[in-house]
């Protein structure tokens, strides 16, 4: 059965737009819980920008499904997620200036930065992920550091799949069957290497079906779309909503 996991950054980013207590992704955490959310996922990042420390520390404590802690190489973010121990971390890449992540992390530049923080965290009963570009060499590196897991990063699908809801171009529908096909290979590559199938970023509604479908996909990790139509409906039933497209792609 493929897994949701529910990212809460975007209900601290409105928080922090005021400095002030709510929305608090705490209660957040709970109502994806109620919704049916397998994983509760967020990230720390190193300017605080909307997850804070205090976040993290009552997520590990009131959580009842796996929490998952995305976060960057930086030695202060692994020496944090050794001390609060999350069921999994996925190791990201981070840019000061970005709104949100953009392209996955380079294994094959630093393997040996990779495996080391790998092993820090191994060592720490952690289980851990690799946010990568869907092509052969960064999964083939990916197993060669040690990760358990990969997180293919969704993001070319999911804007070829925007371009041709707008209609901006004739070309766009085939752009997204092409970038899907990606996905595929990625994915069976991934399987054949023996490491677990993860997937996310920019997933929303209406593209999630034809990736969560893909042979052994085994967790989604979606946030903005849900939290966007949380506004509308509430986040339980956003949450819903996303998890029984995910559960009947396949079928």
């Amino acid at each position: 059965m493929r897994q949701l996991g529910v990212n809460i950054d975007h209900v601290a980013t409105v928080r922090q737009a005021r400095r002030t207590v709510e929305p608090d992704p705490v209660w957040a955490a709970v109502e994806a819980e109620l919704g049916g959310a397998d994983q509760i996922t967020v990230h720390l990042r190193g300017d605080r920008r909307h997850i804070q420390d205090r976040d993290l520390h009552l997520l590990k404590q009131t959580v009842n499904v796996r929490l998952n802690l995305e976060c960057s190489l930086e030695p202060d973010m692994l020496a944090i997620a050794c001390q609060v121990r999350p069921d999994q971390v996925c190791l990201v890449p981070e840019k000061r200036e970005e709104v949100t992540t953009e392209g996955g992390l380079d294994i094959v530049g630093q393997q040996e930065r990779v495996a080391q923080a790998i092993r820090q965290l191994n060592d720490h009963g952690i289980e851990v992920s690799l946010f990568i570009d869907p092509c052969a060499v960064q999964i083939d590196a990916s197993r060669a550091v040690g990760a358990q897991a990969v997180e293919l990063h969704t993001g070319a699908y999911a804007n070829a799949c925007l371009d041709d809801r707008a209609g901006l171009s004739t070309r766009t529908g085939r752009q997204a069957a092409a970038e899907l096909l990606i996905i595929n290979h990625a994915a069976q590559h991934t399987l054949d290497r023996g490491l677990r199938l993860n997937a996310g970023h920019g997933l929303t509604y209406r593209n999630v079906q034809p990736v969560a479908a893909i042979p052994g996909m085994e967790e989604l990790n979606i946030g903005h779309s849900i939290i966007s139509r949380a506004l509308f409906c509430g986040l339980r039933q956003a949450v819903a909503d996303m998890k029984s497209l995910i559960q009947t792609a396949a079928l």
